[in-house]
């Protein structure tokens, strides 16, 4: 039996630069965590005593005789992609699917780093997070960029840079005590809505060209959030203003970024004393970030008392196998 334990993230900068049709022309960077919030696949052979030779249980139940009958897109294509067959494969998660939280991608990186355990394989960080963009976007044909597999398989707090159908990963060098502060700044709530980022990524009265702008622009912010992060004369109240700024370029890039509803919950934030903040992901629901000095933060939890609040901490371990007992097949 194998169980993996993959984080989820949280992206700060830079999202919608971590697609290939931009980062290939104009390069891209993302400053993102993962924080102590993951989803677990426990993956076994199945016995051979059913009359199914696969069973899954996600949420939703499948028994089927054959891998091509499977419904769930990503385990159908890892499982032929890897020549995967007669599992049970259970998945578990703390936080909500279709969330902003790279749910699905976690799911696929802990997914492929479970069935290579099954085979006896070794795959490293790198390995895992190139077959789940190729998994997702490629075999599966979901829209969207690369940095939720590389966020999920890695770990941390770093800033991702894409360029060449390639990219690097690089920690953001900041004291414990400057991260730690930044951690306690940051609140998270959901808003109770729930999408599908690929959908989201698909629909906008934007132009290509007018959104390519916004992206450049938003690319930017990436090298000034760093630096705030990084040079500790610059007051790290500034991150939450930078947020903020961020947010509204972010808007600009799709007619379905936010809501009018969502629009209200952010000006609530603000107008309690948020310095900034973001709707994680690619739009249209999910999970808010907001920036907010301690002194100011009983106000904000009390301006959003209609949406869940949660407590996070920043991890720095990535997916990893966290039980392993070889089978004798």
């Amino acid at each position: 039996m194998i169980i993996t334990q993959t984080p989820f993230r949280m992206s700060f900068f830079g999202g919608g630069t971590d697609m290939p049709e931009f980062f290939n022309e104009h390069g891209g960077a993302v400053i993102s965590t993962t924080f102590d919030k993951y989803c677990h696949i426990i993956v076994r052979h199945l016995p051979p005593f059913f009359e199914y030779s696969t069973e899954l249980a996600y949420s939703k139940m499948e028994r089927v005789k054959e891998v091509a009958d499977i419904q769930h897109p990503a385990i159908r294509n890892a499982m032929q992609m890897l020549d995967i067959n007669e599992i049970r494969l259970t998945y578990e998660a703390d936080l909500p699917a279709r969330s902003g939280l790279g749910t699905s991608s976690s799911f696929s990186v802990g997914m492929l780093s479970g069935f290579y355990s099954l085979k006896g394989i070794y795959a490293d960080k790198k390995k895992l997070a190139k077959e789940a963009i190729y998994l997702e976007r490629e075999l599966c044909n979901e829209a969207g960029g690369w940095q939720d597999q590389i966020a999920a398989s890695f770990g941390g707090f770093n800033r991702i840079n894409f360029y060449d159908n390639d990219f690097e990963v690089h920690p953001i060098i900041i004291s414990p005590e400057r991260k730690n502060q930044l951690n306690n700044n940051l609140l998270l709530f959901f808003t109770g809505f729930t999408r599908i980022s690929s959908e989201i990524h698909k629909t906008s009265n934007v132009t290509s060209e007018n959104k390519k702008l916004y992206l450049l622009e938003m690319l930017k912010l990436v090298d000034k959030a760093e630096k705030i992060l990084t040079d500790n004369t610059i007051g790290l109240d500034e991150f939450g203003k930078l947020l903020h700024l961020g947010w509204e370029l972010k808007k600009q890039t799709g007619s379905n970024v936010s809501t009018h509803k969502l629009d209200e919950i952010y000006q609530k934030a603000i107008n309690a004393g948020a310095s900034g903040g973001k709707l994680l992901g690619a739009g249209g629901g999910g999970f808010f970030i907001f920036y907010v000095e301690p002194e100011k933060q009983k106000a904000v939890k009390a301006a959003l008392s209609d949406l869940l609040f949660v407590p996070f901490n920043f991890e720095n371990g990535g997916t990893r196998v966290i039980h392993y007992v070889p089978e004798s097949i």
